[in-house]
């Protein structure tokens, strides 16, 4: 009962600075138990608002960039998300929530122990509608392409052409460009353009691969 006062208590406070704006991501925070997708070394500050590690060099985000993220994706119920950088599962397993049984996260990481822990993770939470996938990220996937959302979690040196490609028109593609200090992009497809608007400065482990960082 006292891990969820705390995830309560966090979710009104990410609610009173703004970075909670719908009800749909409200629930969805309050209904994945974050601890579950933490090490058990790193359990006790699962609901402290900061990145958290989760071995290989890797982080999951801080809780208020979770809930950012899936506002400024504008989630439905049955879309098709592609996530580059699965981690631990926690940020799929919020966004699985959103859109719901009808809809589908295909997430790729290149770090096979990481895959697999975000698969266990997942699948000890009920969660059935997240796919893990090992493999460089930044070529996306094309075989189930195209997208509704894209969204990437860790800050690549440009956008990558193969995600602008394998976005839907009309789709929205979430991503942080940058090295040390990074900005979050957010673009919408337009025609083989991107709409884009800067959302913030955040900090995000580097993406590597063809596209991404060597």
């Amino acid at each position: 009962m006292e891990r969820h006062d705390e995830k309560i208590r966090l979710v009104e406070r990410l609610k009173r600075y703004g970075y909670i704006r719908s009800k749909e991501v409200e629930d969805a925070m309050l209904s994945v138990k974050r601890e579950d997708f933490v090490p058990p070394s790193v359990r006790r500050y699962a609901y402290d608002d900061t990145p958290l590690e989760i071995g290989f060099g890797q982080t999951i985000s801080a809780p208020h960039m979770v809930a950012m993220m899936c506002e400024e994706l504008e989630l439905k119920k049955g879309l098709k998300i592609l996530e580059i950088g699965a981690g631990s599962g926690y940020h799929a397993a919020v966004i699985s929530k959103i859109i719901g049984e009808e809809g589908k996260v295909y997430s790729i990481e290149r770090i096979a122990e990481l895959a697999e822990f975000a698969r266990k993770n997942l699948e000890k939470a009920g969660i059935k509608n997240v796919e893990v996938i090992e493999g460089d990220g930044s070529l996306g996937l094309p075989e189930y392409a195209p997208y509704d959302r894209i969204l990437v979690t860790c800050s690549a040196p440009d956008i990558p052409e193969p995600l602008i490609e394998q976005l839907k028109e009309g789709g929205i593609i979430l991503i942080p460009v940058g090295r040390t200090f990074s900005v979050l992009i957010k673009g919408i497809k337009k025609g083989k353009r991107l709409e884009r608007k800067e959302i913030c400065g955040c900090a995000f482990v580097p993406l590597i691969g063809k596209y991404g960082f060597s």
